[in-house]
């Protein structure tokens, strides 16, 4: 009975592990080494740590963690919150991070020079520009609701980019996209867009995106190419970069993400928020580049 009683306790204990560490990896912060992401690594040397400390000082205790967090994982499989599904995602998404993923660096001017257009504003750039209005109170309110609608449970890992990532994905659900008139270009503020109920172009959904995401703190820029035009949001240097792109491989598990695609230049690099991808850094939907709108 001794030796039934051990191994019963030894496999509690393994158990105990596998939703402990993905748990605890939520709060670590991702960590980087030659390209590889370790983080969940950690959590589960972590995890193992607290195990055995438990089995060290007080043996009986890890049949108590075990039930107890066999039990939340039930109550939150009932109650739509962090569960079994979690878990395994959780596990697929560091080997999917590790493995499958690549990085898709869009080859046009824009990493030669995003800035070659800037001398070369027309009407049509001031329009827009005087479209992006981050400040209406309208905007800004629109913009915190739906920041905080999803990825809520990965804010202490992410930090502001849960808030981008959710309103992102609030709008590009419900953006449905609406011709203007034949031989009318009107460019809809995203005040306008969000009165009538999330509708317009391409045009309306990019200063839609941009006027959002700035609302809340981020940068974002409007790139114009043939025949359509899409925002761009600024993701920083390359190691914030990764980042961001760890973010979106995260929460946007369902997606089957094969690439993050990206311009940069000088260590600035730049995702697609286009409403033609289903997830931030989904591909361009051409490379024929007209202009580039600093705002």
């Amino acid at each position: 009975m001794p030796v039934t009683r051990e191994i019963l306790v030894q496999i509690m204990a393994v158990i105990t592990i596998i939703p402990l560490a993905p748990f605890i990896c939520r709060f670590i912060p991702p960590v980087m080494i030659a390209g590889w992401n370790v983080d969940l690594i950690i959590a589960i040397l972590i995890a193992i740590v607290i195990v055995r400390a438990i089995m060290w000082l007080v043996r009986p205790l890890i049949i108590a963690a075990f039930l107890i967090i066999l039990g939340v994982l039930i109550y939150n499989q009932a109650t739509n919150n962090y569960s079994f599904a979690n878990i395994i995602n959780d596990y697929k998404t560091i080997a999917y991070q590790n493995w499958l993923i690549r990085e898709k660096k869009q080859p046009d001017v824009l990493s030669i020079n995003p800035h070659l257009f800037e001398n070369t504003l027309d009407k049509t750039t001031r329009l827009i520009r005087t479209k992006v209005n981050y400040q209406d109170s309208v905007v800004r309110n629109f913009s915190i609701q739906h920041s905080l609608e999803s990825f809520d449970d990965y804010q202490g890992k992410f930090n502001m980019l849960t808030r981008y990532l959710s309103l992102f994905k609030y709008i590009n659900t419900h953006f449905r996209y609406v011709p203007d008139a034949q031989r009318d270009e009107y460019f809809a503020s995203a005040r306008e867009t969000i009165l009538n109920g999330l509708g317009g172009d391409c045009d309306d959904h990019s200063i839609l995106m941009a006027s959002c995401l700035m609302s809340i703190g981020a940068r974002c820029r409007l790139v114009i190419v043939q025949g359509h035009m899409y925002p761009e949001l600024y993701a920083g240097n390359e190691q914030q970069y990764e980042l961001l792109s760890q973010a979106i491989i995260q929460l946007f598990q369902k997606e089957r993400i094969g690439r993050i695609y990206y311009h940069e230049h000088n260590n600035e690099y730049w995702i697609n928020l286009d409403y033609t991808a289903s997830y931030p850094g989904g591909p361009y939907m051409n490379d024929r580049v007209k202009q580039v709108i600093e705002l």
